[in-house]
């Protein structure tokens, strides 16, 4: 898959496929990089079927999340 068609499916897939496309990049990816193809927004709003893909990511993604929501993190 090219970075354009990843970019694609990641705006216009379904919700499986955005999940699906999402929580690896979350698993593979830092999250900085995460971001640059999607917003903290979207991360939120997908947060309980993205929770169920992210293996041992799955601690850390936490943490980070919460951190943001208690203001420690200016990028919110």
């Amino acid at each position: 898959m090219s970075l354009e068609e990843f970019r694609v499916r990641l705006r216009d897939g379904t919700r499986e496929t955005r999940v699906y496309l999402i929580a690896k990049l979350m698993r593979q990816a830092k999250p900085d990089d995460v971001f640059s193809f999607i917003a903290l927004s979207e991360v939120r709003a997908l947060w309980t079927d993205l929770q169920r893909q992210l293996g041992d990511k799955l601690a850390f993604w936490t943490w980070l999340l919460d951190m943001w929501a208690a203001g420690d993190h200016a990028a919110q």
